[in-house]
């Protein structure tokens, strides 16, 4: 769809603001959070010895994504999915840096398998993951859903289930499905209309009797702040822990949001990310503070400006031409 300055703005924020949440998590992930008083800063280190500014698997899976995306396919289509599976098993051969055990179960189930069909392969092992432990709602698909609404902003229904099929490549539980829907409908509401109305909105893109659970969780996370969920490598408190983030935030500010958010614990990285694609949806690319552009960097040497480039790409269907 064609969008208006601000809205592309805002569209090119959410790489952007997932990226550097990322990275502003990364040297605190499963680790002491920064005192009281003293802000995160992007120091590198962490579970993978990344570089400072260096974002981790969070923001390389959204690539992962957003490269499909931008060529303007329908990423609910077999190809993409195909694709997306494709770039994920090339991601962990090549360049993941710190990887979910539930995503390499997934994935090393599946890779050398020929390109045609490896989204369905890699559905399956999720599917059989899942059966077999009953245990597939972490937050790795949760992580990396913002770009998809970036596709269907002029298609909610098709974004959730677009959010569905990505999610379910690698968590097969609907709990994560769930929570890829409500990101989404937040980022896509953000990036048209600049509000944080979206997340609420998304309740009726759900299961009609998932509805209520989801809502209850989401009052629990505006009641009390992100260290209320500690047990964040869990989809719905990765969630409730972003969203404390952001909706107890004086203003929504992104800085002290992403900060917040880096307070939480634990995965660190990951509630920042998340909680940063929605931010960045919301304040757009130009909010991102300067500093933190100039340092974020990443897998395939993708640095600010590049992200700001794919996304856009994903959200007006296809390469940029001015």
């Amino acid at each position: 769809m064609r969008l208006s300055a601000v809205q592309r703005d805002r569209a090119a924020g959410v790489l952007l603001g997932a990226a550097c949440g990322d990275a502003l998590g990364v040297p605190y992930e499963f680790a002491a959070p920064p005192p009281a008083g003293e802000a995160p800063r992007m120091t590198g280190g962490g579970l993978g010895d990344y570089a400072p500014g260096e974002y981790s698997d969070d923001t390389q899976m959204s690539v992962c994504i957003a490269e499909v995306a931008a060529t303007g396919i329908d990423l609910r289509k077999p190809a993409a999915l195909d694709r997306i599976a494709q770039n994920f098993v090339r991601w962990l051969s090549e360049g993941a840096t710190d990887v979910g055990i539930q995503t390499k179960r997934v994935l090393g189930e599946v890779g050398g398998r020929a390109t045609d069909g490896l989204g369905a392969a890699t559905r399956e092992a999720a599917r059989v993951l899942h059966q077999r432990t009953g245990r597939s709602a972490g937050n790795g698909s949760l992580m990396r859903t913002g770009v998809v609404a970036l596709a269907y902003l002029d298609d909610p229904v098709a974004m959730a289930e677009a959010a569905i099929a990505v999610s379910e490549l690698t968590h097969f539980d609907p709990l994560a499905g769930e929570a890829c829907v409500l990101w989404c409908a937040a980022v896509r509401r953000a990036v048209l209309d600049g509000t944080f109305e979206g997340l609420r909105e998304g309740l009726e893109l759900l299961p009609a009797d998932r509805r209520a659970q989801w809502a209850g969780w989401l009052d629990d996370a505006e009641q009390h702040p992100p260290s209320h969920f500690p047990d964040n490598g869990f989809v719905v408190t990765a969630l409730q822990a972003a969203w404390s983030a952001i909706s107890r935030t004086p203003g929504h500010d992104l800085r002290e949001a992403l900060y917040a958010a880096v307070r939480a614990g634990n995965d660190t990285d990951t509630v920042a990310a998340i909680a940063g694609a929605f931010l960045g949806a919301r304040w757009g690319a130009e909010a991102v503070p300067g500093e933190w552009q100039l340092i974020v960097h990443g897998w395939e040497r993708k640095r600010a400006a590049d992200l700001i480039d794919l996304a856009r790409s994903a959200a007006e269907g296809g390469p940029r031409t001015v």
